[in-house]
């Protein structure tokens, strides 16, 4: 179950890595959801507000602009969870880290949301989430997916499996890359510009992740309703 919202702004803002003033910001823009009002009406968070958060952040890495940003979400589903707005994240980002930051103990624990053992920085080090330096108390860390490997330290799966399925979607997501990029650039005529293929390639990206996202999110459904039929015949 979803636990309620009970972050408030700055610790929603801390968790994010982004400023208290970017939050609002967004809230104005409608890119995030009113948060729910609690005692003395003070406006309280949850992990879809997180969730689309870093969603906001990796598709600004990916060059999208503010409308594009808009347009993206404002095709999502109402009410969509915090688990799917994971997969979207997930969709659009690289497991490899790229622009990593130095965070302390405390840095990444805050952006963490939690207490972090030394099992659990030892499996985000292998998930490539962060890497270890030679201050024990200082990381460098991916903050675009920080919050996925935080999620996966609760899922009861062996971590060989978990990076054995990292592996699975990184070959495919290339093969569908590359594909893809081979049709945008057959769509624009061979005397076409860099422009016409950047334009393109910008109006489409928002629409391919959705697509991806619905047929995966399609698939994975109807194979775990063959396994269940599978071992419910068992």
């Amino acid at each position: 179950m979803t636990p309620p919202p009970s972050l408030t702004v700055d610790e929603l803002a801390a968790r994010a890595g982004v400023t208290v003033r970017t939050v609002r910001f967004y809230s104005t823009k409608g890119l995030l959801p009113p948060p729910v009002l609690g005692p003395r009406r003070v406006g309280r968070y949850g992990p879809e507000h997180l969730a689309r958060l870093a969603l906001i952040e990796e598709l600004q890495h990916q060059g999208l602009t503010l409308a594009a940003i808009e347009r993206y979400l404002e095709q999502l589903p109402a009410g969509i969870t915090a688990h799917d707005l994971a997969i979207h994240r997930a969709l659009v980002a690289s497991w490899l880290p790229e622009d990593a930051q130095e965070a302390t103990r405390e840095q990444l624990e805050r952006r963490a949301g939690r207490a972090l053992t030394e099992q659990d920085v030892d499996r985000l080090a292998a998930m490539n989430v962060l890497r270890r330096t030679d201050d024990p108390n200082v990381f460098e860390v991916d903050p675009g997916i920080l919050h996925l490997g935080v999620r996966l330290l609760d899922v009861p799966v062996a971590l060989e499996t978990i990076l054995a399925a990292r592996e699975v979607m990184l070959h495919h997501s290339r093969a569908a890359a590359r594909e893809l990029s081979r049709m945008f650039r057959d769509a624009v005529r061979e005397e076409g510009s860099l422009r016409e293929v950047k334009s393109l390639s910008a109006h489409m990206q928002p629409l391919v992740v959705q697509a991806l996202v619905t047929a995966f999110q399609r698939s994975l459904r109807e194979e775990l309703r063959a396994l269940y039929a599978e071992r419910s015949g068992d």
